[in-house]
Protein backbone atom coordinates (compact mmCIF):
# COMPACT_ATOMS: atom_id res chain seq x y z
CA UNK A 1 0.00 0.00 0.00
CA UNK A 2 1.10 3.60 -0.51
CA UNK A 3 1.56 4.58 3.10
CA UNK A 4 3.68 7.69 2.75
CA UNK A 5 2.59 11.25 2.07
CA UNK A 6 5.97 12.36 0.88
CA UNK A 7 9.50 10.92 0.84
CA UNK A 8 12.33 13.22 1.86
CA UNK A 9 15.88 12.45 0.85
CA UNK A 10 18.47 12.90 3.61
CA UNK A 11 21.69 14.90 3.32
CA UNK A 12 24.89 14.75 5.33
CA UNK A 13 27.87 12.60 6.27
CA UNK A 14 28.08 9.22 7.94
CA UNK A 15 30.78 8.22 10.36
CA UNK A 16 31.84 4.57 10.46
CA UNK A 17 32.76 2.78 13.66
CA UNK A 18 32.71 -0.64 15.22
CA UNK A 19 30.43 -0.52 18.26
CA UNK A 20 30.65 -4.09 19.50
CA UNK A 21 29.82 -3.27 23.14
CA UNK A 22 29.97 -5.14 26.42
CA UNK A 23 31.89 -8.47 26.37
CA UNK A 24 31.77 -8.73 22.55
CA UNK A 25 34.24 -9.86 19.94
CA UNK A 26 35.74 -7.04 17.85
CA UNK A 27 35.92 -8.64 14.41
CA UNK A 28 34.11 -5.87 12.52
CA UNK A 29 35.74 -3.76 9.87
CA UNK A 30 34.90 -0.15 9.23
CA UNK A 31 33.23 1.01 6.05
CA UNK A 32 34.16 4.13 4.12
CA UNK A 33 32.15 7.23 4.90
CA UNK A 34 29.58 8.28 2.30
CA UNK A 35 27.99 11.55 1.21
CA UNK A 36 24.26 11.87 0.72
CA UNK A 37 22.68 14.71 -1.22
CA UNK A 38 19.10 15.65 -0.43
CA UNK A 39 16.30 18.13 -0.82
CA UNK A 40 14.53 20.50 1.52
CA UNK A 41 11.16 19.77 3.06
CA UNK A 42 8.25 20.80 0.93
CA UNK A 43 6.05 21.76 3.87
CA UNK A 44 8.45 22.78 6.62
CA UNK A 45 9.89 26.12 5.56
CA UNK A 46 12.83 24.53 3.77
CA UNK A 47 14.05 22.64 6.84
CA UNK A 48 16.98 20.36 5.90
CA UNK A 49 17.84 16.99 7.38
CA UNK A 50 21.46 16.93 8.58
CA UNK A 51 23.42 13.77 9.26
CA UNK A 52 26.34 14.75 11.45
CA UNK A 53 29.58 12.87 11.92
CA UNK A 54 29.57 11.09 15.25
CA UNK A 55 31.15 8.13 16.94
CA UNK A 56 28.89 6.36 19.38
CA UNK A 57 30.62 4.76 22.30
CA UNK A 58 29.43 1.41 23.53
CA UNK A 59 28.34 3.05 26.78
CA UNK A 60 26.05 5.40 24.89
CA UNK A 61 24.39 2.63 22.94
CA UNK A 62 24.32 -0.08 25.59
CA UNK A 63 22.44 -0.14 28.86
CA UNK A 64 23.99 1.45 31.92
CA UNK A 65 24.96 -1.65 33.79
CA UNK A 66 25.82 -1.42 37.46
CA UNK A 67 29.18 -3.06 37.93
CA UNK A 68 29.14 -5.12 41.13
CA UNK A 69 31.51 -3.83 43.74
CA UNK A 70 34.20 -6.05 45.18
CA UNK A 71 33.19 -7.34 48.57
CA UNK A 72 35.10 -6.02 51.56
CA UNK A 73 36.79 -8.62 53.80
CA UNK A 74 34.55 -9.65 56.64
CA UNK A 75 36.00 -10.05 60.13
CA UNK A 76 34.30 -12.45 62.49
CA UNK A 77 34.31 -12.03 66.23
CA UNK A 78 35.99 -14.81 68.23
CA UNK A 79 33.65 -17.64 68.97
CA UNK A 80 32.41 -17.81 72.52
CA UNK A 81 32.64 -21.15 74.19
CA UNK A 82 29.30 -22.36 75.48
CA UNK A 83 29.05 -25.10 78.04
CA UNK A 84 26.62 -27.85 77.17
CA UNK A 85 23.91 -28.34 79.80
CA UNK A 86 24.11 -31.38 81.98
CA UNK A 87 21.81 -34.23 81.07
CA UNK A 88 20.03 -33.85 84.39
CA UNK A 89 19.21 -30.19 83.49
CA UNK A 90 17.39 -31.03 80.22
CA UNK A 91 13.57 -30.69 80.29
CA UNK A 92 11.61 -33.88 80.21
CA UNK A 93 10.94 -35.15 76.67
CA UNK A 94 14.12 -33.63 75.20
CA UNK A 95 16.70 -36.06 73.83
CA UNK A 96 20.32 -35.02 74.01
CA UNK A 97 22.24 -34.91 70.74
CA UNK A 98 24.58 -32.87 68.53
CA UNK A 99 23.64 -29.74 66.59
CA UNK A 100 25.23 -28.89 63.20
CA UNK A 101 25.37 -25.10 63.49
CA UNK A 102 26.74 -24.66 59.95
CA UNK A 103 23.98 -26.52 58.09
CA UNK A 104 21.24 -23.86 58.29
CA UNK A 105 23.69 -21.17 57.15
CA UNK A 106 24.75 -23.27 54.14
CA UNK A 107 21.14 -23.85 53.16
CA UNK A 108 20.39 -20.10 53.36
CA UNK A 109 23.41 -19.35 51.17
CA UNK A 110 22.32 -21.88 48.57
CA UNK A 111 18.89 -20.27 48.41
CA UNK A 112 20.50 -16.87 47.69
CA UNK A 113 22.58 -18.11 44.71
CA UNK A 114 20.95 -17.21 41.39
CA UNK A 115 21.70 -19.76 38.69
CA UNK A 116 21.45 -18.29 35.16
CA UNK A 117 21.77 -20.51 32.11
CA UNK A 118 21.73 -19.65 28.41
CA UNK A 119 21.63 -22.03 25.45
CA UNK A 120 22.01 -21.37 21.72
CA UNK A 121 20.89 -23.83 19.03
CA UNK A 122 21.17 -23.28 15.24
CA UNK A 123 17.91 -23.51 13.29
CA UNK A 124 16.86 -22.86 9.67
CA UNK A 125 17.97 -19.78 7.68
CA UNK A 126 21.08 -19.30 9.85
CA UNK A 127 18.90 -18.34 12.80
CA UNK A 128 19.65 -19.30 16.40
CA UNK A 129 17.16 -20.39 19.04
CA UNK A 130 18.32 -18.57 22.20
CA UNK A 131 16.88 -19.63 25.54
CA UNK A 132 17.59 -18.18 28.97
CA UNK A 133 16.57 -19.55 32.37
CA UNK A 134 17.00 -17.42 35.50
CA UNK A 135 14.34 -18.53 37.96
CA UNK A 136 15.40 -15.98 40.57
CA UNK A 137 14.98 -13.04 38.13
CA UNK A 138 11.37 -13.03 36.91
CA UNK A 139 10.06 -10.10 34.86
CA UNK A 140 13.54 -8.61 34.59
CA UNK A 141 15.14 -6.60 31.78
CA UNK A 142 17.95 -8.37 29.92
CA UNK A 143 20.35 -7.08 27.27
CA UNK A 144 21.39 -9.53 24.57
CA UNK A 145 24.81 -8.88 22.94
CA UNK A 146 25.86 -10.65 19.76
CA UNK A 147 28.62 -9.49 17.37
CA UNK A 148 27.67 -5.83 17.80
CA UNK A 149 23.94 -6.53 17.77
CA UNK A 150 22.19 -5.24 20.92
CA UNK A 151 18.59 -5.52 22.05
CA UNK A 152 16.52 -5.85 25.23
CA UNK A 153 14.26 -8.67 26.37
CA UNK A 154 12.10 -9.25 29.44
CA UNK A 155 12.08 -12.53 31.31
CA UNK A 156 8.66 -14.02 32.01
CA UNK A 157 7.18 -14.79 35.41
CA UNK A 158 9.47 -17.84 35.60
CA UNK A 159 12.61 -15.85 34.80
CA UNK A 160 12.95 -17.26 31.28
CA UNK A 161 12.65 -16.34 27.62
CA UNK A 162 12.81 -18.27 24.34
CA UNK A 163 13.52 -16.28 21.14
CA UNK A 164 14.98 -16.73 17.64
CA UNK A 165 17.88 -14.44 16.70
CA UNK A 166 19.62 -13.97 13.32
CA UNK A 167 23.24 -15.03 13.67
CA UNK A 168 25.70 -12.35 12.52
CA UNK A 169 28.73 -14.66 12.58
CA UNK A 170 29.42 -18.33 11.89
CA UNK A 171 31.06 -18.82 15.28
CA UNK A 172 28.27 -17.13 17.21
CA UNK A 173 28.56 -15.96 20.81
CA UNK A 174 25.60 -14.58 22.75
CA UNK A 175 25.97 -12.71 26.04
CA UNK A 176 22.88 -12.09 28.15
CA UNK A 177 23.34 -9.48 30.88
CA UNK A 178 20.96 -8.45 33.64
CA UNK A 179 20.99 -4.98 35.19
CA UNK A 180 22.40 -6.34 38.45
CA UNK A 181 25.58 -7.47 36.67
CA UNK A 182 24.61 -11.15 36.50
CA UNK A 183 24.54 -12.93 33.16
CA UNK A 184 25.43 -15.94 31.05
CA UNK A 185 27.09 -16.85 27.74
CA UNK A 186 25.92 -19.23 25.00
CA UNK A 187 27.69 -20.28 21.80
CA UNK A 188 26.73 -21.96 18.55
CA UNK A 189 28.35 -22.75 15.19
CA UNK A 190 26.10 -21.50 12.36
CA UNK A 191 27.68 -22.84 9.16
CA UNK A 192 24.54 -22.03 7.16
CA UNK A 193 25.28 -18.30 7.44
CA UNK A 194 27.63 -18.71 4.46
CA UNK A 195 24.49 -18.93 2.30
CA UNK A 196 23.02 -15.60 3.42
CA UNK A 197 23.70 -11.88 3.59
CA UNK A 198 22.45 -9.86 6.54
CA UNK A 199 21.93 -6.18 7.28
CA UNK A 200 20.67 -4.68 10.52
CA UNK A 201 19.57 -1.35 11.94
CA UNK A 202 19.50 -0.87 15.70
CA UNK A 203 18.52 2.03 17.92
CA UNK A 204 17.21 2.96 21.34
CA UNK A 205 13.75 4.21 22.23
CA UNK A 206 10.86 5.45 20.10
CA UNK A 207 12.80 7.02 17.25
CA UNK A 208 10.74 5.59 14.38
CA UNK A 209 13.60 4.01 12.39
CA UNK A 210 12.61 1.41 9.78
CA UNK A 211 14.60 -0.91 7.52
CA UNK A 212 13.16 -1.30 3.99
CA UNK A 213 14.15 -3.84 1.31
CA UNK A 214 12.68 -3.70 -2.19
CA UNK A 215 13.37 -6.92 -4.06
CA UNK A 216 13.42 -7.43 -7.84
CA UNK A 217 12.62 -3.81 -8.60
CA UNK A 218 9.55 -3.74 -6.35
CA UNK A 219 8.02 -0.40 -5.40
CA UNK A 220 6.64 0.55 -1.99
CA UNK A 221 3.63 -1.57 -1.18
CA UNK A 222 4.41 -4.24 -3.78
CA UNK A 223 4.82 -7.89 -2.87
CA UNK A 224 8.61 -7.53 -3.00
CA UNK A 225 8.62 -4.65 -0.51
CA UNK A 226 9.86 -6.16 2.78
CA UNK A 227 9.73 -4.08 5.97
CA UNK A 228 8.37 -4.33 9.52
CA UNK A 229 4.82 -3.99 8.19
CA UNK A 230 5.39 -6.93 5.81
CA UNK A 231 8.25 -8.79 7.47
CA UNK A 232 7.63 -12.31 6.07
CA UNK A 233 9.20 -15.32 7.80
CA UNK A 234 12.33 -17.40 7.37
CA UNK A 235 10.64 -19.80 4.93
CA UNK A 236 11.09 -17.22 2.15
CA UNK A 237 14.87 -17.32 2.56
CA UNK A 238 15.04 -21.10 3.04
CA UNK A 239 13.15 -21.72 -0.22
CA UNK A 240 15.07 -19.04 -2.13
CA UNK A 241 12.02 -16.85 -2.75
CA UNK A 242 13.55 -13.76 -1.15
CA UNK A 243 14.34 -12.22 2.19
CA UNK A 244 12.66 -11.59 5.53
CA UNK A 245 13.02 -9.19 8.45
CA UNK A 246 13.46 -10.27 12.07
CA UNK A 247 12.24 -7.79 14.69
CA UNK A 248 14.33 -7.90 17.88
CA UNK A 249 13.64 -6.28 21.24
CA UNK A 250 10.70 -6.54 23.63
CA UNK A 251 8.22 -3.66 23.10
CA UNK A 252 7.35 -3.83 26.80
CA UNK A 253 10.82 -2.52 27.75
CA UNK A 254 10.64 1.24 28.28
CA UNK A 255 13.19 3.15 26.16
CA UNK A 256 14.66 -0.20 25.19
CA UNK A 257 17.21 -1.28 22.60
CA UNK A 258 15.60 -2.66 19.45
CA UNK A 259 16.81 -3.89 16.06
CA UNK A 260 15.57 -4.98 12.65
CA UNK A 261 17.61 -7.54 10.70
CA UNK A 262 17.04 -8.31 7.01
CA UNK A 263 18.22 -11.72 5.72
CA UNK A 264 18.61 -12.45 2.01
CA UNK A 265 20.06 -15.49 0.17
CA UNK A 266 23.59 -14.60 -0.94
CA UNK A 267 23.26 -16.45 -4.25
CA UNK A 268 20.19 -14.51 -5.38
CA UNK A 269 21.01 -12.76 -8.66
CA UNK A 270 18.28 -10.12 -8.43
CA UNK A 271 19.12 -6.72 -7.01
CA UNK A 272 17.81 -5.64 -3.62
CA UNK A 273 17.41 -1.93 -2.88
CA UNK A 274 17.89 -1.11 0.80
CA UNK A 275 17.10 2.04 2.76
CA UNK A 276 16.83 3.23 6.34
CA UNK A 277 13.86 5.49 6.95
CA UNK A 278 12.08 7.31 9.74
CA UNK A 279 8.78 9.13 9.86
CA UNK A 280 8.65 12.62 11.32
CA UNK A 281 6.32 12.17 14.28
CA UNK A 282 5.50 13.65 17.67
CA UNK A 283 7.96 11.31 19.41
CA UNK A 284 11.00 12.45 17.38
CA UNK A 285 10.25 15.80 15.71
CA UNK A 286 12.86 18.47 16.43
CA UNK A 287 15.23 15.95 18.01
CA UNK A 288 18.53 14.33 17.10
CA UNK A 289 18.10 10.58 16.84
CA UNK A 290 20.84 7.96 16.62
CA UNK A 291 21.09 4.52 15.04
CA UNK A 292 23.70 2.02 13.93
CA UNK A 293 23.81 -0.23 10.87
CA UNK A 294 25.54 -3.61 10.63
CA UNK A 295 26.18 -5.78 7.58
CA UNK A 296 27.75 -9.17 6.99
CA UNK A 297 27.96 -10.98 3.66
CA UNK A 298 28.12 -14.80 3.77
CA UNK A 299 29.30 -14.68 7.37
CA UNK A 300 32.37 -12.54 6.64
CA UNK A 301 33.54 -9.54 8.66
CA UNK A 302 30.88 -7.16 9.91
CA UNK A 303 30.71 -3.62 8.55
CA UNK A 304 29.35 -1.04 11.00
CA UNK A 305 28.17 2.56 10.54
CA UNK A 306 26.89 5.04 13.11
CA UNK A 307 24.55 7.84 12.16
CA UNK A 308 22.77 10.82 13.69
CA UNK A 309 19.69 12.43 12.14
CA UNK A 310 18.43 15.90 12.94
CA UNK A 311 14.68 15.45 12.57
CA UNK A 312 12.72 18.49 11.28
CA UNK A 313 10.24 20.33 13.48
CA UNK A 314 6.79 18.95 14.18
CA UNK A 315 5.10 20.89 11.36
CA UNK A 316 6.73 18.32 9.03
CA UNK A 317 4.93 15.42 10.77
CA UNK A 318 3.87 12.68 8.38
CA UNK A 319 6.88 13.05 6.07
CA UNK A 320 9.50 10.33 5.76
CA UNK A 321 13.27 10.81 5.86
CA UNK A 322 15.06 8.32 3.63
CA UNK A 323 18.73 7.29 3.71
CA UNK A 324 19.84 5.31 0.67
CA UNK A 325 23.19 3.65 -0.13
CA UNK A 326 23.98 2.87 3.50
CA UNK A 327 24.71 -0.77 2.66
CA UNK A 328 26.77 -2.53 0.05
CA UNK A 329 24.72 -3.82 -2.86
CA UNK A 330 23.88 -7.40 -1.89
CA UNK A 331 24.26 -8.68 -5.44
CA UNK A 332 27.67 -7.08 -5.90
CA UNK A 333 28.90 -8.07 -2.44
CA UNK A 334 28.09 -11.73 -3.03
CA UNK A 335 30.20 -11.94 -6.22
Amino acid sequence: MRYRKEILMAAGTLSCAVGIGFFMQQSATTAPSSQYQGATLANADAAVLDVEEIVLTSAEFADDFVKPQKEEPVSFAPEQEMAAPALDDLPSGVVAGTVDAEKPAMEDTAEMICEITANARPVAAAMVNLTVDAACLPNERVTVHHSGLLFNQLTDENGAFDITVPSMSIDATFVVAFNNGEGAVAQAVVDELADYNRVAVQWKGDTGFQLHARENGADYGDEGHVWSGAARDMSFAVTGQGGFIALLGDPEVADGLVAEVYTFPSDQADKVDLSVETEVAKANCGLEIEAQTLQTNSGNDITSRDLTLSVPDCDAAGNFLVLNNLFEDLKVASN
